[in-house]
């Protein structure tokens, strides 16, 4: 009987040495293969980069910029970010500014070329700043020249900066103005026979409503509508004042722009430079030719002289900071607010405050300037990062918040409790709001025959998602949403120094630009970040100071795959990294599912304004 046994283990055993010996060569192939295409990019690599005089800097922005980066795995970012110039690809605010402000001062640069064909996603905020680097680029007697097959609304934004804006002859600018249209799931959640219970505060707080209606609320509308109006004023104004044109030449009424297309013969191009929004059509070799003649030709005669951002950027970067003086200390709270630990891009609850501890216990961290660029997320989440602000100004530390792209609903409740707040004019903010929401399949499960019953000691110990929520219970939870809004306008209207009816008034849920919510007194100052880490150091009554940003560190070897990694992306086929059609329409429905996982909050309350970015 003993022999059976010993013979199934036996074969068991060599069954599994064979799989693991397989899968060991193919990693080691791998691997050392890996290493082979290094040795050979490093063996090959090109001459040293030198810069002429009278260089052009192509600022070729790509993908989307951000505040900071999500963490990448060593393979996703191989596949995804490794290219120069990948749309589905991050580059940092900071990397950009720094690289045009050094521009700035060199002596070599005398003009940047806007490459923005593969910019997908900024935000009029970081855009601006952009732009204000770029003017100062201009006020050094230098210039700034964009070039493109066409532009769409973001792109032409940023090329507005421009001195001169070139256009394909076969080219168009597309300016369309702002919408807000969401996908609504009720009537797919009925017949899943799916129910979806929520529990809110707030006439405008609309993240819940794609699961609880079919359509948009006349209160999200008027509000959104509001808003939008708010942050087109701010874009057609300073693309109308870049361009000398008048503001409501940007966007056309269908039959004012169907009559410029027929002045221009059909000819989008055409009508580009009838309407001012171009300087000039080219091609690309007559723009080659023109770039010449201003900055002279490369080595080789063909094309003229020009350096890469990323060249440009590795040429120039700093050296590593050694702190000598007092600092004031940058942190970024990026992404949705969700519990525990969580990656770079993302804010966790834990991970966060463990880097506002650091600053906090950091002997010459005198200050924090906390960035913030976060619709919000997990009420738990979010009072424990401010906790640690409070732990900090406590500490005799002053916290200014710099706000981003967004700062809403549990952005706005981390950034309440600091010393200062700094908003852009475009921010978008406030959401001052809660709801609650969860799911039960009781229908789903009966539709095929599936029913629970059974006893319990008390309703709470029934509570299931498999069972039907009594009144009584959901009553329990919406007292407890109702609870959370008044601690928060309460919380405003302690830190902001207002009263409940003054916050209740312009809560509700909803959401302000910058620009309004300084006049209603959320944020104190309309700036970026050069302002609020001057007003760090003002308060810390610091004369010279140093910048310290503190941020989740790599591993050793994290760093070390992601620099394989990237020196071998640019061998990966362009037809890897390309995303169908049919995969970017899955991802749509994806979103939903991946909004529902971040509901992390042990309390099942949220502080979480969607589709607050703009």
């Amino acid at each position: 009987m003993s022999a059976k046994p010993s013979f199934l283990k036996r074969m068991f055993l060599l069954l599994w040495n064979t799989v693991n010996g397989i899968r060991k060569l193919i990693i080691n192939i791998i691997f050392f293969g890996l290493l082979a295409v290094i040795a050979v990019v490093l063996l090959n690599s090109e001459d040293e980069i030198v810069i002429e005089d009278q260089t052009a800097l192509v600022l070729n922005l790509s993908g989307s910029i951000v505040d900071q980066k999500h963490y990448v795995d060593p393979i996703e970012m191989a596949l995804k970010q490794g290219q120069a110039n990948d749309p589905e690809g991050e580059m940092l605010l900071a990397d950009i500014l720094y690289t045009i402000n050094n521009a700035t001062e060199d002596k070599r640069i005398n003009s940047i070329v806007l490459d923005l064909a593969n910019l997908q996603d900024a935000g009029i905020s970081k855009m601006t700043a952009i732009g204000e680097a770029l003017n100062q680029f201009k006020a050094a007697d230098k210039s700034v020249i964009a070039m493109a097959n066409g532009y769409d609304q973001n792109q032409y934004f940023l090329a507005s900066f421009a001195d001169k804006i070139y256009l394909n002859n076969q080219g168009m600018v597309s300016l369309d103005g702002l919408s807000r249209y969401r996908l609504y799931y009720k009537a797919a959640l009925d017949k899943l026979k799916i129910t979806t219970h929520v529990f809110r505060v707030g006439t405008f707080k609309s993240a819940v409503e794609p699961f609880i209606r079919d359509d948009m609320s006349d209160a999200d509308k008027q509000a959104s509508k509001v808003l939008l109006n708010d942050i087109w004023q701010s874009y057609s104004t300073i693309v109308a004042s870049n361009r000398q044109i008048a503001p409501d030449q940007l966007v056309l009424t269908t039959d004012e722009y169907l009559a410029q297309l027929d002045k221009a013969e059909g000819d989008s191009a055409k009508m580009a430079i009838n309407m001012k929004w171009v300087d000039e059509l080219v091609s690309a070799d007559a723009f080659r030719v023109a770039m010449i003649e201003r900055v002279g030709s490369d080595k080789e005669g063909k094309n003229f002289k020009q350096i890469s951002f990323n060249d440009y950027r590795k040429l120039t970067a700093p050296m590593p900071q050694f702190i000598e003086h007092d600092s004031v200390a940058v942190i970024v709270a990026k992404g949705t607010i969700l519990n525990g630990k969580q990656p770079a891009g993302q804010i966790g609850g834990e991970s966060t405050s463990a880097l506002l501890m650091k600053a906090r216990f950091d002997d010459k961290v005198k200050a924090v300037v906390l960035r913030v660029d976060s619709p919000g997320g997990s009420a738990f989440a979010s009072e424990q990062i401010r906790q640690e602000v409070l732990a900090l100004k406590a500490a005799g530390k002053p916290v200014v918040v710099s706000m981003g792209s967004l700062a809403a609903s549990g952005g706005y409740w981390i950034s309440a409790s600091a010393d200062y707040i700094v908003a852009t004019p475009t921010t978008l903010t406030g959401s001052i709001g809660i709801f609650g929401m969860f799911a039960t399949f009781e229908q789903a499960l009966s539709h095929f025959g599936v029913t629970s019953d059974g006893v319990a000691t008390s309703e709470w110990a029934g509570l299931s998602p498999v069972r039907e929520l009594s009144p009584q219970v959901a009553a329990v939870i919406q007292r407890h949403i109702e609870r959370g809004y008044h601690e928060f306008i309460s919380l405003v209207a302690t830190e902001r120094h207002m009263t409940l009816e003054q916050v209740d008034e312009i809560a509700q849920g909803r959401v302000w630009t910058g620009k309004r919510a300084l006049t209603l007194g959320l944020v104190d100052e309309l700036g970026d970040m050069d302002i609020a880490l001057a007003k760090a150091a003002d308060l810390a009554k610091m004369d010279k100071f140093d910048v310290k940003v503190i941020e989740q560190e790599l591993s050793a070897e994290q760093q070390i795959m992601q620099q394989f990694m990237g020196a071998v992306a640019a061998y990966v086929p362009d037809s890897v990294r390309q995303t169908s059609i049919v995969e970017k329409f899955v991802s749509q429905w994806a979103g939903a599912f991946e909004t529902l996982s971040m509901f992390d909050d042990p309390n099942h309350a949220y502080l979480y304004c969607e589709n607050c970015n703009y």
